[in-house]
């Protein structure tokens, strides 16, 4: 065994004293098994050295034992060998069954396929094309040199001499241009590509990166000189001095500034953190609160028939954001390298109940095999309600984890990336199905950013909207949880990125549980620029003075404009992009206004009116369960006033300030 020390390259000792040390050090933390306590990772130098040294004799145990996911995960494989043609089929699926079973035939047919993709991209190099792994600026590099580099090491003895001088060269030059994109060859000639992304740890594409640096290091270190140059780059080039960093100041709370679609793609990176742990003993998961923040993300982000995410940024594979493999496969990788933390059995308990209890496409068998972790589940009625991750801005709240609950998004942060949409200031609402929500879900293309298919308020100058820029940051100036209340507030003006039509937009919403929202806007624009409050919902509104109200999954969403006293009430199918989805607008003339609405869920709300008091504006709410709420807010800065009386909950009497609040993760 041989140990890298953090920040270092390979060790390397000029006396023999040292020489012994060292190794002295590495045998006796492997034979102790304290490879987990922050000294640096341990390597292997025998194959198989990725994953299996701290992970076979749990999988050995599960084939042994016959584990239905172990059983299940063999047949595609099986099926494979003969002769079917299972979708996304990679080659380290059989070698890792002819690991685990000692039967030659599956190497063999793990081999064959690599060598079939390394002579197809060969063929295409001395043509003078680009090969198949430089496809769309090297997104595929982590699959396909990943499924080399694990056939490789698991299945060492049977790669021919040729084969390995073959595959390493090819490999090697693939993730050499990945890092040198203006000096990338093949064959000889010069290929450069854009870069895209090879320092943003935030972008889906960066993890693909990673994994083909990551596994070529792992199984060719100290067998050539680029192996451990990819050792290097990948811990502490890329994880070290690039990921951890960034996502430790940039992505608290977890989750991906991408939005739930390409954030999704976050499961590559949880992987890698895996592999690496089973390979090295080094749990980088733990280097940023980042990983563990994600698992408490995504449940929140689940609404809460546990069948779909919210719909945020771009959703190009599936535009109605429905839960799938890989949204179980991202929790599941969580709860894995985190299964003694308090809220795994949590995450357990929602994807057994979620839509996707067990992986339903063939190709990702087999993580339900490697991630069988047998944690028990703990009920959801125990887990907090409200979440909110700072890195990406992202709000959510529901009134319980009952499929019947109603749940809240609200959004205002960072929008810094090419996969996000102009929906700062937005919210949506779901009850047994959508109601407000994001118009992507009906989009064709599931690429749609722009505002008109958001619920906030527009700005449109000239005839034209107003647009939001990349990179701007707004933020969540305010977020508070009571009983039976929550209040969120965020500054959206930065991203208009100081457009003279809009200096100032703030938006401030209190959540009345279980069915009843309040939405404040301070808005303060050109005197030309027009004010457009808008909901965007999946089905027609009908109009009645200033309320609107829509039905859709057997609930009706009614929303009462307080403010101003008049406005242009309109709706519209959304037109462009989209198959179907609704806007409802209330325009308004420009300069400072101020838009007070009072949004409820199936009679809720028996009445709302305007109770202006003291310079705020407020709204007096009368609820169907006997309760009575006023809230008011500051005309001019965020803050303002929430009292609650009557019915069985008890009374509230609630200062609505700036500054965001600790949220409990269980109640």
């Amino acid at each position: 065994m041989t140990r890298l020390r953090p920040g270092h390259a390979r060790a390397r000792r000029a006396t023999t004293f040292a020489l012994v040390l060292t190794f002295a050090i590495a045998t006796l933390t492997a034979a102790c098994g304290g490879d987990d306590g922050g000294d640096g990772p341990v390597f292997g130098d025998d194959h198989p050295r990725i994953y299996l040294p701290r992970n076979r004799d749990r999988l050995a145990a599960m084939v042994a034992a016959n584990a239905p996911s172990w059983t299940r995960f063999k047949s595609i494989v099986d099926i494979q060998l003969d002769g079917g043609n299972i979708y996304a089929f990679e080659a380290w699926y059989a070698a890792l069954v002819g690991q685990l079973t000692g039967d030659p035939r599956y190497c063999a047919a793990a081999v064959a396929q690599v060598d079939d993709m390394v002579r197809d991209d060969e063929a295409l190099v001395a043509n003078g094309e680009r090969p198949g792994v430089a496809f769309d600026s090297y997104l595929e590099v982590g699959p396909k040199i990943g499924d080399l580099a694990l056939t490789y090491d698991w299945c060492f003895e049977t790669v021919s001499d040729d084969q390995r001088r073959r595959w390493i060269a090819f490999a090697n030059q693939a993730v050499w241009n990945v890092w040198h994109p203006e000096q990338a060859t093949w064959g000889g000639e010069v290929m450069e590509w854009s870069g895209w992304s090879i320092d943003n740890p935030s972008n889906n594409n960066y993890y693909s990166f990673l994994r083909a640096t990551m596994t070529m290091g792992l199984a060719t270190r100290a067998e050539t000189p680029e192996g451990d140059e990819w050792i290097r780059i990948f811990r502490d080039e890329k994880m070290g001095a690039q990921l951890v960093p960034t996502f430790t100041r940039d992505l608290v709370g977890g989750g991906s500034r991408e939005g739930t679609g390409y954030g999704v793609a976050m499961m590559r990176l949880y992987e890698l953190y895996d592999i690496w742990h089973g390979s090295t003993g080094e749990q980088l998961a733990d280097d940023s609160s980042h990983a563990r923040d994600s698992m408490l993300h995504m449940m929140h982000s689940t609404v809460p028939t546990l069948d779909r995410v919210a719909p945020i940024g771009d959703h190009a594979r599936d535009s109605t954001a429905a839960w799938f493999d890989y949204h179980r496969h991202y929790l599941q990788i969580l709860t894995h390298l985190f299964k003694d933390d308090p809220i795994a059995p949590y995450a357990t308990q929602l994807l057994d109940s979620s839509s996707v209890p067990e992986m339903d496409q063939p190709f990702m068998y087999v993580h339900d095999f490697l991630y069988d972790t047998g944690i028990t589940p703990a009920p959801l009625a125990d887990l907090g309600r409200v979440y909110f991750a700072p890195g990406n801005g992202q709000l959510y709240a529901r009134s319980s984890w009952t499929t019947d609950a109603t749940w809240l998004n609200f959004i205002a942060g960072p929008y810094t990336e090419s996969h996000a949409h102009q929906d700062q200031g937005s919210f949506m609402i779901y009850k047994g199905g959508w109601l407000g929500y994001d118009g992507v879900v009906d989009s064709t293309s599931g690429l749609t950013q722009e505002p008109e298919a958001h619920s906030l308020l527009r700005f449109v100058s000239g005839g034209t909207t107003v647009a939001m820029h990349e990179p701007t940051t707004s933020t969540m100036a305010a977020v508070a949880r009571g009983p039976g209340w929550v209040h969120a507030a965020g500054d959206l003006t930065p991203a208009f990125r100081g457009d003279a039509a809009v200096t100032r937009w703030q938006r401030e919403l209190v959540y009345i549980e279980p069915d009843c929202v309040v939405v404040y806007d301070r808005a303060d624009s050109a005197a030309g620029a027009q004010q457009i409050w808008q909901l965007v919902s999946p089905a027609s509104f009908t109009i009645n003075g200033a309320q609107a109200s829509v039905l859709a999954s057997g609930h009706r969403l009614t929303t009462q404009r307080v403010l101003p006293a008049s406005a242009t009430a309109s709706a519209t199918a959304l037109s462009g992009d989209f198959s179907g989805g609704f806007r409802y607008e209330e325009a308004s003339a420009g300069g400072s206004v101020r838009h007070l609405h009072v949004l409820w869920l199936d009679g809720a709300v028996g009445s709302a009116t305007a109770a202006a008091a003291g310079g705020r504006d407020g709204v007096a709410i009368t609820l169907a369960d006997g309760r009575t709420a006023t809230v008011r807010f500051d005309t001019g800065q965020v803050g303002g006033t929430l009292s609650i009386s009557g019915g069985s909950g008890g009374n509230v009497d609630a200062t609505l300030a700036p500054g965001v609040a600790s949220l409990p993760e269980r109640p």
